[in-house]
């Protein structure tokens, strides 16, 4: 790819001084354009050490309303991001929708300079480079819009770049003794630059070169890159927005849930007996796991008045408060809405250590959003690869994923929530919304069967809760959550 750039390319100051002041306009009135229509733009910075990238962004901030930008600079990580899966840092920097989002040291930076140190062989690379590739490709199906620009110089300018900046106390300090080291690799970056630049160019989300030795050109030719990227986009059309009238579901054949057994039932003396036994195993389980610095999720569904909140407080009771948070999820907040769907559960996901609970989750996608119809047909069919990924990302990352669908029958619900209306104290726990949702019972079923028939993995296998007897259900999940730590031991 970088036989394509255009080598040598200079602009003498009079072209430059013509064509800026209409760049800046331009950029102006796209940046005004991209806010209106919520559009998302995340650019990325990337490139040959010594190329300008920071002059370059700079100089963005000068010619657009930094008002609306949000450049973020990634370095080693800490100790806080280590405790946590790959991604996480940059999912939390995602800029908003509307927002341009500038990322230095992105999710490229990692997987080329550790493959060239030889801290990551040749299949954790690709493997990275395939991520990258579907992370990219679920923030455009979003609706983002994704920017790459690679940096290019030579070897010799490179050099020469060097050569000036050490002549100068004032400059010298951008050249650090880790520049000068990876300049003796300059062969191994550029043949693993240009792999990666060839296998995540796509379509979608293509790679532009910028040839940066003369910065004129270089500056012209990325804010130039931004119109056209940013122009293409506005300007598109559309497509029409699927309807999101839910389909009726199959009136034919059985689905995984009627395989749960709802007549199981334990006895008040066992209960008791086993709820003590279980909270002593889960608590020894998840000491062992903390030792390791692994951390650990419970994913809690199920139909309303299950028992979700019951079997929380159970699971808590085994944990000390300062290991666990516990997140329930409502409808999402304006903040929540200009992001993708998965950003509010990465930024809740627990360092080493610790534990989240979920109640309620990122199957709402393929859930209540899909039955409502606050997603269309194509938002939630390919969540369900979205989240395989996100899940299989913390798997890697040590993190044991305990998923719970609890299942009561519709006799139970209704006897559940005509209790919860007569005990003044369990009122706020029913609404109408909750009787809606029995209403369309049917076409939720047909989801639950599709999300654990699709989302089911071997690395997170979904798990039936027998819920008509609370007390059952409480020791089940016990024991469920028991044996996903102790088989990652």
């Amino acid at each position: 790819m970088f036989e394509t750039a255009e080598l040598g390319r200079t602009l003498d100051k009079a072209a430059y001084d013509k064509r800026e002041p209409e760049l800046r306009t331009e950029l102006l009135a796209l940046q005004e354009r991209a806010r209106e229509a919520r559009l998302p733009v995340y650019v990325l910075i990337n490139g040959v050490d010594g190329a300008g990238k920071g002059e370059t962004v700079n100089l963005l901030h000068e010619w657009m309303d930094p008002r609306f930008l949000n450049t973020c600079a990634f370095g080693p990580r800490t100790d806080e991001e280590r405790a946590r899966p790959d991604w996480w840092r940059y999912w939390r920097a995602l800029a908003l929708k509307g927002r341009i989002g500038i990322y230095f040291g992105n999710w490229y930076t990692d997987p080329i300079v550790l493959r060239a140190l030889k801290k990551l062989d040749k299949d954790r690379f690709e493997t990275s480079l395939t991520r990258i590739k579907m992370v990219e490709r679920a923030l455009v199906d979003d609706g983002a819009l994704i920017i790459k620009l690679w940096f290019h110089l030579s070897k010799p300018a490179q050099k020469r770049v060097y050569r000036q900046l050490l002549s100068s106390k004032r400059t010298r300090w951008r050249v650090t003794k880790q520049d000068l080291q990876n300049q003796d690799r300059y062969d191994r970056f550029r043949e693993l630059s240009e792999r990666a630049l060839r296998e995540t160019s796509t379509g979608f989300a293509p790679w532009t070169i910028i040839e940066a030795e003369d910065a004129r050109y270089r500056d012209v030719a990325v804010g130039e890159t931004l119109v056209a990227a940013l122009r293409d986009r506005l300007e598109r059309k559309p497509a029409p927005r699927p309807s999101a009238e839910q389909r009726p579901p199959p009136n034919h054949g059985r689905t995984i849930l009627d395989t749960v057994d709802n007549t199981q039932k334990v006895s008040d003396k066992k209960y008791e007996h086993r709820l003590d036994e279980l909270q002593a195993r889960l608590h020894g389980a998840f000491e062992e796991l903390k030792k390791q610095g692994r951390s650990a999720i419970a994913v809690f569904e199920g139909w309303d008045a299950a028992g979700k909140g019951g079997a929380i407080r159970r699971i808590t009771a085994a944990l000390d408060a300062r290991d666990y948070q516990i997140i329930p999820i409502a409808a999402p907040t304006d903040e929540e809405r200009a992001q993708h769907y998965l950003w509010r559960f990465w930024r809740h996901l627990p360092g080493s250590g610790k534990v989240t609970v979920y109640d309620r989750s990122w199957y709402g996608r393929v859930l209540v959003e899909r039955v409502e119809g606050f997603a269309t047909e194509a938002e939630w069919q390919r969540a369900y690869n979205e989240i395989n990924e996100f899940e299989e990302q913390l798997v890697e990352h040590g993190t044991v994923i305990a998923k719970l669908w609890l299942h009561i029958d519709p006799a139970e619900q209704l006897k559940r929530f005509k209790e919860r209306e007569r005990i003044s104290f369990k009122k706020f726990k029913i609404t109408q919304e909750d009787y809606r949702n029995r209403d369309k019972a049917a076409h939720y079923v047909h989801a639950v069967h599709d999300m654990v028939e699709r989302t089911s993995t071997d690395v997170a296998p979904c798990h039936l809760v027998a819920a008509n007897d609370k007390r059952f259900a409480r020791l089940d999940v016990l024991e469920h959550l028991c044996q996903r730590i102790e088989a990652a031991r």
